[in-house]
C-alpha cells in the first residue's frame, strides 16, 4: 500500500491506494488563508502539521496501514516557508497567490542570468522575490533564516527529519538551474542566500527518507517506510494522468485553467511565459501555459446572474460558430503568454439582442482562446502535444472541450470519473520510490470517451480568435482599465 498527501491551499487531502492503484481509504483536512494585507496571502505551517495529522489518523481508522511501504507528497508551489537554524518557523508562509513582492521579482527579472538559468521570467509569486521582499523589511527575520523550504518540503522535514526538495518543485524557486537540475550559486547570492540555505536535491521519483518511528507506531505503519521525492501540484497531477512522455499534455479546466505538456527536453522561452520547469521523473521536463481563470471566470458570471454554471450551460446544445460578443476573462490579470498583472476581464459587441446565454457562450469562448494563446507559446518552444486529456470541474461540458478541441485542432479525451489530482499523483511517486517502473505506474487512466474537433467550426473559431486578440491590444492600449 502506498499514501500520497497533497497541501492544497484549502485544505490537505491523503488517499491510501494498493498495487493495483485502487483507493483504499481517502480524508481531507481544511485549511485557513489569511491576508493580512492587500496582495498578501499567508499560511502557518503549524496548521499544515495539524492536518496531516488528521488526515493520517483518519486513514489509519480506514484502512490497516501496516502494509504501507511509501508516502508521496505534493502541494502548491512557490511557497517561502522560513526556518531558523533549530528549524522553528520564523513567519508565516508567504504563499503562491501573494504579490507583495512585485517590485522584488522585477528587479530580479531585470537581471538577464535569472531568465538564463531558470527559463522563466520572474514572477512576484515565485519565491526568491519573497526573500528579496522578506530581506529588504523585515531584515530580523531575515537574519535568522536558516533554512528555505517549500510548503510540501515543511511536511517531510516533519514526517522524516530530513531538509529536501525535489526538482518539479524547486524549479518554482527561480533559484534552480532548471536544465542542469541543480540549485544555482549566483541566483541565490543575488538573493542574499547560500546554497547552505537550501535542501538537499532528489528526483521526485526517488526515496527522499524514511517515516520517523515515532510516526509510524502512531498510525500502525512498519519501520521502514520511504518517503518519495514527491512533486510540485501541477506535476503531481501529470503523474496521476500519466502525461510523462514527450507529446503527451493535459489541459485543466479548474479555477485556474493549465495547459501541461512534457518534454524530454529543456526547451525555455521565458518571454512567451510559459512556465519550464523540471518533471517530477528524470531526465524529463514540462512546459505549463497558466490561464489565471478559467473555470474561474464562468463562477463569477454565474453570481453576477444567481445561477449555476451547470446550470448556464446545460441547455447549450450542439457545439456552434462563436458568439459576436467576445469576453476577454483576465478578472485578475494574466500570465501566459501575457504576464500582465494589469490587465482586466471586459464583455466586447454587446447590443440589444444580446441574451444570457450568448453571454455565457461569449465566457467560455474567452476562455477557450486564452487556452489556445497558451498553445500557441508552449508550441512556439518546439514542444509537441499529440495526446491530449481534459480534467478539472469545467472538462464536465461537452460544449466546453468541443470548442477546445476544435480551437486547437486536437481530439480531446475524457478519463473515466475518478481521483487523478496531486494526491494520487503523489501516491504514485512513492510506488516509484518503493522500486517500480515509472512506464509501470504512471500510465494514462481508462478513457471514458474522445471529443473531436466539430466539423466545420475551425474557420469560425479562428476568426475569433483574431478578434479576441485584437480586443486584448486594444484593451491593453487603454492600460487595461475596461470593466470586468
Amino acid at each position: 500500500m502506498y499514501i500520497g498527501l497533497d497541501l492544497g491551499t484549502s485544505g490537505l487531502k491523503g488517499i491510501v491506494i494498493d498495487d493495483a492503484q485502487t483507493i483504499c481509504a481517502e480524508a481531507t483536512a481544511p485549511l485557513q488563508v489569511t491576508r493580512p494585507k492587500a496582495g498578501w496571502s499567508e499560511q502557518a505551517p503549524q496548521d499544515w502539521l495539524e492536518a496531516a495529522e488528521a488526515v493520517l489518523s483518519s486513514l489509519a481508522a480506514q484502512a490497516d496501514l501496516s502494509a504501507v511501504r511509501a508516502i508521496g507528497l505534493s502541494a502548491h508551489m512557490h511557497g517561502a516557508t522560513l526556518l531558523d537554524d533549530q528549524d522553528r518557523v520564523v513567519r508565516p508562509c508567504i504563499l503562491w497567490n501573494d504579490t507583495r513582492a512585485a517590485a522584488e521579482a522585477d528587479v530580479m527579472d531585470r537581471n538577464p542570468i535569472f531568465r538564463k538559468l531558470t527559463g522563466n521570467i520572474v514572477f512576484p509569486g515565485f519565491t526568491a522575490p519573497k526573500l528579496a521582499w522578506v530581506r529588504r523589511w523585515e531584515p530580523e527575520v531575515f537574519a535568522k533564516v536558516a533554512k528555505v523550504l517549500l510548503p510540501k518540503d515543511y511536511l517531510r522535514l516533519w514526517l522524516s527529519a530530513a531538509h529536501v526538495a525535489e526538482m518539479s518543485d524547486a524549479a518554482g524557486t527561480s533559484w534552480l538551474d532548471v536544465g542542469a537540475r541543480a540549485w544555482s550559486d549566483e541566483l541565490l547570492e543575488a538573493t542574499g542566500l547560500q546554497r547552505a540555505h537550501m535542501p538537499d536535491l532528489v528526483e521526485g521519483s526517488e526515496p527522499s527518507g524514511m517515516l520517523r518511528r515515532d510516526l509510524a507506531a502512531r498510525w500502525g505503519m512498519r519501520a521502514d517506510v520511504v518517503i518519495a521525492g514527491g512533486g510540485g501540484d501541477n506535476a503531481a497531477s501529470a503523474i496521476g494522468v500519466g502525461v510523462v512522455r514527450s507529446g503527451e499534455a493535459f489541459v485543466s479546466l479548474g479555477t485556474s485553467g493549465v495547459l501541461f505538456a512534457a518534454s524530454d527536453a529543456y526547451q525555455p522561452d521565458p518571454a512567451s511565459a510559459v512556465h519550464s520547469f523540471c518533471h517530477a521523473v528524470p531526465q524529463t521536463w514540462h512546459q505549463m501555459g497558466v490561464i489565471l481563470a478559467a473555470s474561474d471566470a464562468l463562477s463569477w458570471f454565474g453570481r453576477v446572474l444567481g445561477a449555476a454554471p451547470e446550470d448556464m450551460t446545460s441547455g447549450l446544445g450542439p457545439l456552434q460558430a462563436p458568439s459576436a460578443t467576445l469576453f476577454l476573462p483576465y478578472l485578475g490579470g494574466e500570465r501566459t503568454p501575457h504576464n500582465d498583472a494589469v490587465i482586466r476581464a471586459s464583455f466586447l459587441n454587446l447590443d440589444h439582442s444580446t441574451d444570457h446565454v450568448a453571454m455565457t457562450r461569449a465566457v467560455m469562448e474567452g476562455v477557450t482562446y486564452a487556452v489556445r494563446d497558451s498553445f500557441d507559446a508552449l508550441t512556439s518552444t518546439g514542444t509537441k502535444i499529440e495526446r491530449l486529456l481534459a480534467v478539472g470541474g469545467g472538462s464536465k461540458s461537452d460544449y466546453w472541450v468541443q470548442a477546445i478541441a476544435t480551437i486547437l485542432g486536437l481530439p480531446i479525451e475524457l478519463p473515466v470519473s475518478g481521483d487523478f489530482g496531486g494526491a494520487f499523483g503523489a501516491a504514485r511517486l512513492a510506488m516509484m520510490a518503493a522500486g517500480a517502473k515509472v512506464s509501470d505506474v504512471a500510465y494514462a487512466p481508462k478513457i471514458a470517451r474522445v471529443i473531436d474537433p466539430a466539423p466545420g467550426l475551425t474557420d469560425e473559431f479562428m476568426a475569433g480568435l483574431s478578434a479576441y486578440r485584437a480586443a486584448y491590444q486594444a484593451l491593453k492600449g487603454l492600460g487595461g482599465s475596461a470593466a470586468g
